[in-house]
């Protein structure tokens, strides 16, 4: 994500509840007892994932492995009509579970076809089958919903989730927002593939995630099907309306290209969406092999937005991004869409690296060394905001976007090069999004495989660098 100077995106958290111990009774019984009623074996799902930022984010209970979407959204009226079927997976015995749903009305809800009992409590959906779920069964819930999608307003005035423009929506929902417009098991830890199926007044497109598989117009209405093959996280998600120009093509290595630009900032960024070839291979180079079938970008005229999102295969831009933040929102391509948190507190993953990227292709393209940036901001006196806040652990929410994260992780990435020399450190760099591939990864994973590539004991570095207030005294 690239937000605009200065500000942060302060989200609300709420207590977890606790998940119920889980009773020793045999599945053959437990089967038998879902006929009349829950199993006395069963136990709800978690109501969240115990973030330690947003507690109620994602939930406990099931993993689910595809998502499909089917949404008709009125720009005009700003009304969206939404069926979402989810095939999960039970990771234990389940009376009831959770999804995360901010707002909208819920019309109907079943499990394997069959009615379900629900209720409401803040931004969690209770579901509760009328027969317990055994652990490792799969099952598809489906809601049906509708209603004028908020986004969420954090306490410095952005938003994310399903942002109104004035012909469409601007769909980003770093880090909470896709419960704005679809119920989710909302964290990075839970992965899924995705199916889109949107229809929009005629003239508008509809972009989603990946390939788009086809489109079709009737009685005043397009449709648009989009396929997202590779595991996704929900916040990673869109849906963007608008009035968009859109450009296709396929590159040389195969990579199916959908940039959809608004016709006011077609001009401001021609120049930088041609470089997307080159880019993506000069990344594919130093980090490995692009992670998707599908690249490109979603240039909007949105300027109370403020920020660009890194949508997976296809990042999404207020306005005609600069080649900093187009590089930097293909860097998380690899580092926080491909390689996933497992905690927002380890943000710097995703931001550290994508900004480092930055300093790389200026380095590598003409500009400043990585060097010279890193002096640039060390020079910074001691009671710069840059030292405030520790980039391993920015301490809540409401920090997560804030400059150190993005600064000094870059910063902690240089002071790991200059520690190990440049040909373990760029081994590294490209180990980590190709172990992960997929998948997650942890501050303790990233320093135990740095350790292991270059045979140095760097806990030091990594502690200085990433967990410590303050400017640390001196620079190696």
């Amino acid at each position: 994500m690239t937000p605009p100077p200065q500000q942060g995106a302060g989200r609300r958290t709420a207590v977890l509840r606790r998940e119920a111990v889980l009773a020793t009774v045999p599945v053959a019984l437990a089967a038998l007892l879902g006929a009349a009623g829950p199993s006395v074996a069963a136990s709800p799902g978690a109501s969240g994932l115990g973030d330690p930022y947003f507690p109620l984010a994602g939930n406990g209970g099931y993993h689910v492995q595809h998502y499909d979407l089917t949404l008709r959204y009125d720009t005009e009226a700003r009304h969206l009509d939404g069926t979402a079927v989810l095939t999960a997976r039970a990771t234990h015995e389940l009376s009831s579970f959770d999804l995360d749903l901010k707002g909208l009305n819920v019309t109907g809800v079943t499990v394997d076809r069959e009615t379900a009992k629900v209720s409401r409590d803040g931004q969690e959906l209770v579901v509760t089958p009328r027969r317990a779920l055994a652990k490792d069964q799969e099952f598809q819930v489906r809601v049906d919903y509708n209603g004028t999608p908020q986004p969420l307003i954090d306490e410095d005035g952005s938003q994310d989730g399903w942002i109104h423009t004035d012909d469409g929506a601007f769909v980003a929902g770093q880090p909470q927002g896709s419960m704005t417009w679809f119920p989710a098991n909302n964290h990075p830890l839970d992965k899924s593939s995705y199916e889109f199926t949107i229809t929009v007044p005629e003239g508008r497109t509809a972009v989603a995630n990946g390939v788009l598989l086809g489109q079709s117009t009737a009685d005043g209405r397009t449709t648009f099907r989009w396929r997202q093959s590779e595991p996704m996280a929900a916040y990673l998600a869109t849906a963007s309306v608008g009035k968009f120009q859109v450009e296709r093509y396929t590159t040389g290595d195969g990579i199916q290209v959908y940039n959809a630009v608004d016709p006011r900032e077609a001009k401001a960024s021609a120049s930088v969406l041609k470089k997307l070839p080159s880019v993506l291979e000069w990344e594919s180079k130093l980090f490995g092999p692009y992670p998707y079938r599908a690249a490109g970008s979603i240039v909007d005229h949105a300027p109370h937005v403020g920020y660009a999102l890194e949508s997976q295969s296809r990042p999404v831009y207020d306005s005609a991004p600069d080649l900093a933040t187009f590089v930097h929102e293909i860097a998380h391509q690899w580092f926080g869409d491909s390689v996933a948190l497992t905690s927002w507190k380890d943000i710097w993953l995703n931001e550290g690296f994508a900004s480092y990227a930055e300093w790389l292709y200026d380095e590598q393209h003409g500009g400043d060394t990585a060097q010279q940036t890193f002096d640039e901001l060390y020079a910074s006196p001691e009671d710069d905001d840059l030292w405030d806040i520790p980039p391993g652990d920015p301490g809540s929410g409401d920090n997560l976007f804030e400059d150190p994260v993005y600064d000094r992780g870059a910063m902690t990435l240089h002071q790991l090069r200059k520690a190990v020399g440049d040909a373990a450190f760029f081994r590294i760099l490209r180990a980590w999004p190709t172990q992960h591939r997929d998948g997650h990864g942890t501050t303790e994973q990233f320093v135990r495989l740095a350790e292991r590539e270059s045979g140095k004991d760097l806990k030091s570095l990594f502690h200085t660098w990433l967990y410590t207030k303050g400017k640390p005294g001196t620079a190696l």
